[in-house]
């Protein structure tokens, strides 16, 4: 039976990794971690909690997961464009299962060494599985991209494609029966996101954006929250969005309801100047992240929906809601 001590030596505590970047000063194992943000730098610093049969289905793959836990963090850095530091992990376990912990661990590990973000602590305890984790990043002062900055005449933004992760959970869900092709190409949007670092940083590094927060609880919803917070109105062309390929072979309703309101997408949406679309679209090439113009911000409040060809669309659709 594995104590708490021996859970996190085993699964959770790097012999022998430095961090080259010298930005760990003290990491696992003491009281508190000691960071050393680069001199003359802002910390940006964000929490995400993952609770099974809330965020995730019960039996969920445990690599998948650990890979899930830290990508949402990521992308929530992304979102403000700043660059990563470090994390802490605080999970609540049913059982020590060191199968489990072997896989979640390897997962969580293969996603932070990619992005050079070290575990510098945390805590575990005995409980319904519950996942934790509080991400710190750096960036220049100034440079954040704020939900409170869209500006009327911005264009609306968005990264990578939406839906497929909304699509493989209602497959999971029996809301819906996708065939296996779907079914493969579908389910790793939903369990395995990828975060959009790259792209954020460029965006604020270079000052190509104006408003930012990264998708998932759904397009709609999370937009709602730039157009509150910066006290404007957004046009937007449910039909530019981007379907994932699974998607994007489901029927028109379909694929605007999952697109427009799907969640767990994890991709950025933004606004920017329109003089900036050039420099948007290099920006895309050079972080390997496509990107799609989708609408516009209005001075007039509230988002309105239209088609293709610029006709309302009467859509009841709204954002997750973990109370509702």
């Amino acid at each position: 039976m594995l104590s708490e001590f021996d859970l996190i030596k085993q699964y959770f505590t790097r012999k022998g990794r430095p961090d080259a970047s010298g930005r760990t000063v003290l990491g696992v194992g003491d009281d508190c971690a000691l960071l050393a943000p680069t001199p003359g730098m802002q910390l940006a610093v964000s929490s995400d909690m993952l609770v099974e049969g809330r965020h995730f289905l019960a039996g969920a793959d445990a690599f998948d997961l650990g890979h899930k836990s830290l990508a949402v963090n990521l992308s929530d850095l992304a979102a403000m464009g700043a660059a990563p530091l470090g994390f802490t992990l605080a999970l609540a376990l049913p059982a020590a299962d060191p199968a489990w912990l072997d896989g979640f661990s390897r997962g969580l590990f293969a996603l932070a060494d990619a992005h050079g973000c070290e575990l510098v602590g945390g805590d575990t305890t005995k409980g319904p599985l519950n996942i934790c984790i509080t991400i710190f990043g750096e960036l220049a002062p100034g440079t954040a991209l704020r939900r409170d900055a869209a500006r009327p005449g911005d264009d609306i933004w968005i990264s990578g494609t939406l839906g497929d992760a909304r699509l493989a959970l209602a497959d999971s869900l029996d809301e819906l029966a996708l065939d296996e092709a779907d079914r493969r190409q579908a389910a790793p949007r939903l369990h395995a996101p990828s975060p959009r670092v790259a792209l954020g940083r460029l965006l604020a590094g270079e000052r190509l954006a104006h408003a930012a927060l990264d998708i998932s609880d759904g397009l709609v919803g999370d937009l709602g929250h730039i157009l509150a917070a910066s006290e404007v109105g957004a046009l937007l062309d449910v039909d530019a969005l981007p379907a994932g390929p699974a998607l994007a072979r489901q029927a028109l309703d379909l694929r605007r309801r999952f697109t427009a309101a799907g969640g767990d997408d994890y991709e950025l949406c933004f606004t920017a100047p329109a003089a900036n679309r050039d420099a948007i679209l290099a920006a895309g090439q050079r972080s390997g992240t496509p990107v799609t113009r989708v609408g516009r911000i209005e001075t007039e409040p509230g988002l309105r929906l239209v088609d293709g060809g610029g006709a309302p669309l009467a859509l009841n659709l709204h954002g997750w809601d973990h109370f509702a």
